[in-house]
């Protein structure tokens, strides 16, 4: 394979030091390459050179600022199957997943650059002897620290909002899979940025990622990833006061309600509960289903389960592929142990595949536990992995508090064919999203954010642009009139 740089200034460079470490195929566990291990020195080069090219991009017209946000989209569709390639080999992602995932990944940009253009002044009325705007602004240096469940697309739903409303940038994807961030790099220092617009930065998270959120000349953070990880983000950046955005986890509630479409419903959840081997913060967390249906919903659950394809992510038959480590499969097995352990009913899965060719791989089968508690552990921590807990409700009223008993508030579903009644559950569930009738969704021009401890700021649409603005109002006195006296 070739080699892979980091993106510094505008030139594709190694690491100073000179070190790499090693990249390993989840689905076999061989090493097949290395990547660049940057540090502090990279990190203050990269920040030296976004704070440089700032006042160059910022002063771009924005009509030219989208071209060039279009221009990297365009290159995305163009190297796409690459992309998917190195999706599959770093981090397991079913080959049509990871084509899909490339191509949404442009659809990004391609929002960010149509809807940035419009959306960076406003006229308010103030008086007939005033003329007053605001103007949005960029922040100045923005840092991008991304996860490793969706690497390309964590990066670009930011990115064209970044870039758009005239920011720099340093992006630190996962140290796990960063092989389509690099791929990234090269297709942006073919896009004639003013050099050090865009810059990329691989290397260990507590290493990294601490020094970017540190930094006194970084503007901003926009962090995607755990709780944990983000509160110490939070904590470097507060010393600074630095404008900060959070994309947190997930403990999801998914409610099945007593009127609902089963058909509809076990669709959505199940392709929620799967998809990515279950490694997105949006999947469902926690399952109710109304006491009245719940052996139904059950039976059906496992039935489903069972036909979903956990396997080689080059087989095209393949609908889940592995964890993404040895490291997050013992996590996630070490989950799965304590609910057994804790009195949950294990009716499907738990373990690994026993066929052969599967030997090899940080593969865990479709898990379906019932009778699950609210003292588990399995039912309050995000497992992040191919794990289903069904929990029975009776009354409305009593899941609805339940639902919100608990530290995230990232998204909700409901499945009810009353609306009214979906519509109240929307009202009253604490979440940043609440689907009816649907499952895992999302589109490029709507919001995405959430409650409690799964963040704040949004991403996606017109308001996740706002976030890598600043507003200014601009008053203007038309007829020189003595100064108006302050109220109060």
């Amino acid at each position: 394979m070739k080699e892979f740089k980091l993106l510094i200034n505008g030139k594709l460079v190694n690491a100073l030091s000179g070190k790499r470490y090693p990249v390993i195929n989840p689905a076999n566990e061989e090493t097949f390459t290395d990547l660049p291990l940057g540090g502090i020195d990279e990190v203050n080069m990269a920040v030296k050179a976004a704070g440089s090219a700032f006042p160059i991009w910022s002063k771009v017209p924005i009509s030219e600022r989208c071209r060039f946000v279009k221009e990297i989209a365009t290159g995305i569709r163009e190297n796409a199957d690459e992309l998917a390639q190195l999706d599959t080999l770093d981090h397991g992602t079913p080959a049509k997943m990871a084509f899909h995932m490339a191509m949404a990944s442009a659809s990004c940009l391609d929002f960010a650059a149509e809807a940035a253009r419009t959306m960076m002044s406003e006229m308010i009325p103030a008086s007939s002897n005033t003329l007053t705007y605001t103007r949005k602004e960029p922040v100045g240096v923005v840092a991008l620290i991304t996860p490793w469940n969706a690497p390309l697309m964590m990066i670009c739903d930011k990115l064209g909002g970044i870039l758009a409303t005239g920011n720099t940038c340093i992006i630190k994807p996962p140290s796990i899979d960063s092989l389509e961030a690099l791929k990234l790099a090269e297709i942006i220092s073919k896009v004639n940025l003013p050099p050090g617009t865009v810059n990329i930065i691989t290397g260990p998270g507590g290493l990294v990622g601490n020094a970017l959120s540190s930094h006194p000349d970084v503007n901003m953070v926009a962090f995607t990833g755990s709780c944990e990880t983000g509160k110490v983000i939070f904590e470097n950046a507060s010393r600074t006061v630095k404008k900060v955005g959070m994309e947190l986890g997930g403990k999801n509630p998914y409610i099945v309600l007593e009127d609902a479409d089963l058909d509809v419903a076990l669709d959505k959840i199940v392709r929620s509960q799967y998809i990515n081997t279950g490694m997105i913060c949006a999947a469902p967390g926690r399952i109710y289903v109304h006491a009245k249906i719940y052996d139904e919903f059950i039976n059906r659950f496992i039935e489903e389960s069972k036909k979903i394809t956990a396997g080689n992510p080059n087989d095209e038959k393949t609908f889940m592929g592995p964890v993404v480590s040895a490291e997050h499969r013992d996590k996630v097995e070490g989950l799965i142990k304590s609910g057994i352990e804790e009195g949950a009913t294990l009716l499907l899965g738990g373990k690994r595949p026993t066929d052969p060719l599967l030997e090899k791989g940080y593969y865990i089968l479709p898990t379906v536990f019932s009778n699950v508690t609210q003292e588990m552990k399995i039912y309050r921590e995000e497992i992040f992995g191919p794990v289903a807990c069904i929990v029975k409700f009776s009354s409305e009223d009593d899941v609805i508090r339940a639902a919100n008993d608990n530290a995230f508030g990232l998204c909700a579903a409901v499945f009810t064919k009353d609306t009214a009644k979906g519509i109240r559950f929307a009202n009253e569930i604490q979440a940043g999203t609440v689907w009816i009738n649907e499952g895992l969704t999302a589109s490029t021009d709507l919001p995405w954010g959430g409650y409690k401890e799964s963040g704040f700021g949004k991403v996606s649409g017109v308001k996740g642009i706002h976030e890598f603005t600043q507003e200014k109002l601009v008053w203007i006195d038309l007829h020189g009139g003595k100064m108006q006296q302050m109220p109060g």
